[in-house]
């Protein structure tokens, strides 16, 4: 019989104690004496936010497949959680057993976005796990990392004993085998991160060094330890058929941000965007068979009770069997009372009249992100969409009796202008004026366009990794010329227009391309009491700017200079297939305002072709 990590009393005074207690529909419950590893699988934020997240499932169902492994969750305490267990001194605890963390073999961590920096503190701090890597002993769990942010690991190395370069599915059967062969001959910590870093994929930060120059650039970053490799190469599903997906995923106590099964229908984008690094890791594009999508969503549905399925991928609209999967769908649960999610479908026919049958259409918008105003921009960016294309899908949705559409754009993205600037508000009044071109007894009351503007990050591994950032009064300038354009249009009464906070852009922009030196900053700002950052209402600028202040690191050589072509970047030892020569080239197009077409229309070597699978190999004998 397990016993409960906080009493009635404590349970009864903070904010949904349903977050901490486990025991949900389809968790998993071992005996931990007949298991030879114990993984606590944390994401960094509240309960939630982590229960949303599909990756965990996937790696939460793979490892308890195995019998050797028992993987339980754990999350961040919310802050009034927080408070009691420092007061208190309870360690953090995974849910299923209610065993703090600090007995278990190994803390597995995904960081998804550079904001949860702190929270990633706070659950080793919690868990009374040393902070540094290098103070802890067999006494304490392999710290492991894993998700986007490890493509630059950097600003996290000394907090992380290992990190995990790829998709989940491939080496941790590997990983854990040899943990236990160490374990069992009784060899050492050390012993083990060396036998880790042979492994394809597996990055131990404490086996490289880096050298810098007099300008604070990277002078070189090279493996301190003969087992460690001079260069770590991304871990890649070719067969997605092969892969293990949760038939029966944990259904929280709680509403959570995404309460609903998600089938993940491929993963990666023939599009190139210029700005998306999810585009570039997660090349080259590779397809689910829809045969075993439709048998995946039947058990879901069955084995949760949920009442929405949502199709998951980069860009749905180009997976080659929507139009089978989605008429499936529609066919078999909508008259069961299933919700139907389609996110991330371009607005064509076929999109429309698929959600025209799964959406009430008066009270649902639609989404479009032409992601910059003007058409230069568009081309700068290599967004795809022509000012045609965009109003003529907006006047198709408008026909189709929608009348509230929703656009996405981002500020100081390279080479912008004022006049591109402008285009924002311009472009937004032009699809208003598309809905007033509809006779008035065929339109479905008042238009709304709601327009957001988030300002732009450079991210590694994209084409505009080389790009330089703006101070946070410039952004706000910036979002102050869009407001005022607003103004100026003939249908401003049907337009509204937010902007997203530009202080946590600057930081994040410090994060994204950070190199080692960056941890004292993270450090400090956890000390200074700064924690989840990436929640408006608790993120606190003025301490974050403290903590810059006593490491005596600058914001502006991370953010607001233009990097050479032959600079080293903190991640350059890192391939994950596309190339830096390819990258290089998608940013001298970028400047010379060039479209490169997408995968499917025309390869344009980016390297991805070496694995031999997905879009790569479509078509071909």
């Amino acid at each position: 019989m397990r016993k409960p990590a906080l009493n009635d009393e404590i349970l009864l005074k903070i904010e949904k104690p349903a977050r901490y207690i486990g025991g949900e529909v389809n968790s998993v419950m071992k005996d931990k004496e007949q298991v030879d590893i114990r993984f606590a699988m944390c994401f960094p934020d509240v309960y939630e936010i982590g229960m949303s997240h599909l990756g965990i499932q996937i790696l939460y169902d793979m490892f308890n497949r195995r019998d050797d492994v028992w993987c339980e969750r754990v999350y961040s305490p919310w802050t009034d959680l927080d408070k009691v267990m420092r007061e208190e001194k309870i360690p953090l605890f995974a849910l299923e057993s209610q065993d703090p963390v600090r007995e278990f073999d190994f803390l597995g961590i995904t960081i998804q976005y550079e904001m949860c920096y702190t929270n990633i503190l706070q659950v080793l701090d919690l868990s009374g796990i040393p902070l540094d890597a290098e103070e802890r002993t067999w006494e304490d769990p392999i710290v492991i990392g894993g998700g986007p942010c490890t493509y630059n690991p950097e600003p996290l190395a000394e907090f992380f004993d290992l990190f995990y370069i790829g998709e989940g599915e491939t080496v941790y059967d590997r990983l854990f085998d040899v943990y236990k062969e160490v374990r069992a001959r009784g060899g050492s910590r050390q012993e083990f991160l060396e036998a880790a870093a042979e492994i394809e994929g597996i990055y131990v930060p404490s086996f490289y060094e880096t050298t810098y120059h007099e300008d604070g650039t990277i002078r070189s970053f090279d493996p301190v330890n003969p087992h460690a490799k001079p260069v770590v190469h991304k871990q890649v599903v070719m067969e997605m058929q092969d892969t293990t997906y949760p038939e029966k995923p944990v259904v929280p106590f709680i509403k959570v941000t995404q309460d609903r099964v998600v089938l993940e229908i491929m993963r990666g984008c023939i599009r190139g965007c210029r700005f998306c690094q999810a585009g570039m890791l997660y090349r080259p594009t590779r397809e689910r068979d829809v045969e075993v999508l439709k048998d995946y969503a039947y058990k879901m549905l069955k084995n949760t009770g949920h009442e929405e399925i949502s199709l998951s991928s980069l860009s749905s609209s180009d997976y080659s069997e929507l139009k089978e999967l989605v008429t499936f769908l529609i066919e078999e649960f909508k008259d069961k009372g299933i919700n139907i999610s389609l996110p991330s479908l371009r607005i064509d026919a076929f999109s429309l009249d698929v959600m025209g049958k799964v959406q009430d259409i008066r009270k649902s918008s639609l989404t479009f992100a032409p992601e910059a105003g003007s058409q230069r921009m568009r081309n700068v960016i290599n967004k795809g969409l022509t000012e045609e294309m965009i109003l003529d899908g907006a006047g198709q949705a408008f026909e189709g009796g929608w009348n509230k559409v929703k656009l996405y754009f981002m500020l100081g993205l390279p080479t912008e202008t004022e006049e591109d600037m402008r285009a924002i508000p311009e472009l937004a009044d032009k699809i208003a004026r598309r809905y007033y071109e509809i006779p008035k007894d065929q339109r479905n009351g008042k238009c709304q366009v709601t327009t957001s503007t988030s300002f732009f990050i450079p991210k590694p591994f994209t084409p505009f990794q080389w790009a330089k950032m703006y101070t946070n009064e410039e952004y706000i300038g910036k979002a102050a010329v869009v407001k005022r354009g607003f103004q100026d249009q003939l249908n401003r009464k049907s337009l509204k227009y937010h902007w997203h906070d530009a202080e946590v852009t600057v930081l994040e922009g410090v994060m994204a391309r950070g190199d080692r030196k960056v941890g004292r900053v993270i450090r400090e700002a956890y000390r200074l009491g700064c924690l989840y950052d990436s929640w408006s209402d608790l993120f606190d600028n003025d301490k974050w700017m403290q903590a810059f202040e006593n490491t005596g690191i600058d914001i502006g050589f991370y953010n607001l200079r233009e990097r050479s072509l032959d600079e080293v970047f903190p991640w350059d030892f890192i391939d994950i297939g596309v190339t830096k020569p390819f990258l290089k080239r998608e940013w001298e197009r970028a400047m010379k305002g060039e479209v490169t077409p997408n995968c499917r229309m025309q390869c344009s070597g980016c390297g991805v072709a070496k694995w031999k699978g997905g879009v790569c190999v479509e078509g071909k004998n």
